[in-house]
């Protein structure tokens, strides 16, 4: 924030879009200038009553300020020091330059004894275990107040948090087992779901072994089933053609004889066949029957 006198007539200045003007005649605010050129109004003459005129530059860019190394007593009696990161942006020049002395000295101020507020309700565990609420019960405590002034708080974290030394030593080795506790929890549920993968897998692979075992027998069984039915057929079928056979030699005497004819030939061909003859035929017993040695 800075002032412009305006003490050369008919020159121009120029307000960029980071910052919004106050001009002031005699000390009183007329107006708010926006971005823009503006030209300096002319000197006061001798026996004229112009008006003294400036011009207040205020800068409405989103801006940081770290409130460093407060420390603070906990609900329950623990001393901390805290830092805090607030970010601000000026959002109504006029107010944040009339209502307060100085709109960043009172934004360190109200941001300070917010911060004082929250950490002396809550203890160590809750701030440890919850940074987040604490630095939204800061921001909440700040904008209501912040904006009475032209000024929007955007963020209020906390972002150091330090401790006594006996206390950090403390801090240091318990953060340690907590480390190491869920290292070997980690270790444990790592262990424990590869040990159920590999019970799935191998329940898998019996089930599989045990379905394709079943598949075989089922193929197995239909198989021989089919060879058996093929079997019947065949049997069936070779029945019934010899059957008829039968019939047709029955009907005609002469291809019976002619069968005859084609086994005594076929026997022929070896030279230790033996022909029986007239036996049961002519009601003659084996004894009596008369045996014929055919050669070739």
């Amino acid at each position: 924030m800075f002032q412009i006198y305006f003490n050369e007539a008919g020159r121009e200045f120029i307000i960029k879009n980071t910052h919004r003007g106050l001009w002031y005649e005699d000390g009183k605010l007329t107006k708010v200038l926006e971005a823009g050129r503006y030209e300096i109004p002319p000197k006061r003459f001798w026996g004229t009553k112009q008006p003294i005129v400036e011009c207040l530059l205020v800068d409405v860019r989103e801006r940081e300020l770290t409130i460093k190394g407060q420390e603070i007593l906990t609900a329950d009696k623990v001393a901390i020091r805290v830092s805090i990161l607030v970010q601000y942006r000026v959002t109504d020049p006029q107010a944040a330059v009339h209502t307060v002395d100085n709109y960043e000295d009172r934004i360190y101020t109200d941001v300070q004894l917010a911060a004082r507020r929250s950490l002396a309700s809550m203890t160590l565990e809750e701030i440890l275990t919850n940074r987040n609420q604490l630095s939204e019960e800061i921001l909440s405590d700040v904008s209501e107040s912040a904006g009475g002034y032209g000024v929007s708080i955007k963020r209020a974290d906390v972002k150091d948090l330090l401790f006594p030394g006996n206390l950090q030593e403390i801090m240091n080795r318990v953060l340690a087992a907590e480390r190491n506790s869920q290292a070997q929890l980690v270790d444990a549920r790592t262990r424990a779901e590869v040990e159920q993968i590999q019970s799935q897998s191998m329940a898998e692979a019996t089930r599989r072994e045990a379905e394709a075992a079943a598949e075989a027998r089922k193929l197995k069984e239909q198989a021989e089933a089919e060879a058996l039915r093929i079997q019947s057929e065949a049997e069936a079928r070779a029945y019934e053609e010899r059957a008829s056979a039968a019939a047709t030699l029955e009907g005609h005497p002469a291809l019976l004889r002619l069968a005859e004819l084609e086994t005594l030939r076929d026997l022929a061909v070896n030279a230790n066949a033996r022909l029986y003859l007239g036996f049961d035929r002519h009601g003659l017993s084996y004894q009596q029957a008369e045996t014929r040695e055919i050669s070739s």
